[in-house]
């Protein structure tokens, strides 16, 4: 595998353009198989988009992507078992739960992969399922979930999960009669998901809220979606200029898909403004502490946890932040403080001290997120950086290197 070196220091200053959100596109693909022949625009260049096409070419699902827009036929389409093989490569292989459900009406898959940052147990997504009349066996590492028919109910979720939301909306939008979830999540990329169903047929009511109802339907066809910016690789960059910038402009941003971010940023001080599409940012001095919560959104989102947890280094002060979604998310720590960072893990929560100068050490990302905040440390640390693991920075930022090196940014990949 690959690693990433860096040279920190340098100045940012040029154009990076969003991709389309990684969060969304693993599970429009997933989707598409709903109806037989679908078109998803704006797909990023991510490893997760490639598992997740070679699950379908595995499946008999015929597709080709070309300029970012993959075009899919499902017509000939194959129920057989998704093995380990497969599935372990991200966590977004469970999508295929609930799609091939509501298709098939049956669905064997193994246990899925992705980020060691949590347990996120599986309970709430096989409970809806259940509650549509499906049957749940887990045989070893293998889950059978099949039903003679899927019948609509209410779902009360204890907690407003995106990917249980997801899956009991894949299988509900086929199932008879109408279902309610309460408690839904409302994620931007959960909407992505609706207007995609939408386009095929689905009858689906509450986008963007907590209540979601769908009174599902006999067939679905056609279907054409395009992909919403990637809020939390724009939320990296936006990092990036704050730390590094020089009128470094991160282009195709929904500004109001980052609301609670911005918030944080404002109160730091941050140097940055928003034109539009286009937030425009600079090197930002005399930064403020900050106290951080995540949560479900709207609020602050934990996959821009670990990130903003690098730029915390630069504020003249103790921050806090605080972890409410998953229990493993701060392995980032451990290598930002070999860098010289002075940073305490207590529980759930930990203390940044700052401000500190970070210098270049060899590190490895444990996960996707971590991986985005050892960049942004490698940035700017003095001296050169050596990343490794990088299979995970891969899963979800298309073309890092590139855009990076665009602007200014002395990084380059290098054979281990």
């Amino acid at each position: 595998m690959d690693r990433i070196k860096v040279i920190g220091k340098h100045d940012l200053s040029g154009k990076i353009y969003i991709s389309g959100s990684k969060n969304s596109v693993v599970s429009l693909l997933p989707a598409a198989i709903l109806s037989d022949e679908t078109v998803i625009e704006k797909v990023p260049h991510i490893s997760d988009v490639e598992n997740l096409e070679e699950i379908l070419r595995y499946l008999n699902v015929k597709f080709s992507l070309e300029s970012g827009t993959i075009h899919i036929d499902s017509r000939q389409m194959i129920n057989v078992p998704i093995t380990e093989d497969y599935s372990s490569k991200l966590r977004a292989s469970y999508y295929f739960m609930g799609a091939m459900l509501g298709k098939f009406k049956k669905v064997e898959i193994s246990f899925p992969g992705g980020c060691n940052i949590g347990a996120r147990s599986f309970d709430f997504h096989l409970k809806g399922f259940e509650k549509l009349g499906a049957r749940v066996t887990i045989k070893d590492n293998l889950y059978i979930i099949e039903a003679e028919e899927l019948k609509g109910a209410t779902i009360n979720l204890p907690f407003p999960s995106v990917g249980a939301t997801v899956n009991i909306l894949l299988a509900a939008v086929l199932a008879n009669g109408k279902t309610i979830i309460n408690n839904a999540a409302s994620e931007p990329e959960i909407g992505n998901l609706i207007e995609f169903l939408i386009s095929m047929g689905a009858q689906i009511k509450g986008a963007n809220t907590n209540r979601l109802e769908i009174d599902g339907v006999t067939k679905l066809s056609g279907g054409k979606v395009k992909v919403i910016p990637d809020r939390i690789e724009a939320g990296t960059y936006i990092l990036a200029g704050v730390m590094n910038g020089d009128n470094l402009e991160i282009c195709d941003v929904r500004a109001d898909h980052l609301t609670s971010f911005f918030e944080v940023l404002d109160e730091m001080g941050a140097n940055y403004k928003i034109v539009g599409n286009k937030v425009i940012t600079n090197k930002s001095l005399n930064l403020k502490p900050v106290n951080i919560e995540t949560a479900v959104y709207p609020g602050f989102p934990t996959d821009l946890q670990q990130p903003i947890t690098t730029l915390l280094l630069r504020a003249d002060g103790v921050s806090t932040v605080r972890e409410t979604i998953y229990e493993n998310r701060f392995q980032n720590t451990k290598y930002l403080n070999e860098m010289g960072a002075h940073i305490e893990v207590l529980g759930d929560t930990i203390k940044v001290f700052g401000p500190t100068q970070l210098c270049g050490k060899f590190v490895r990302t444990s996960d996707l997120r971590a991986g985005a905040a050892l960049v942004l440390a490698a940035l700017s640390a003095d001296g050169e950086t050596t990343i490794s693991d990088i299979k995970h920075l891969l899963r979800g930022y298309s073309d890092l290197i590139k855009k990076l090196t665009n602007v200014g940014a002395k990084i380059w990949l290098e054979d281990e």
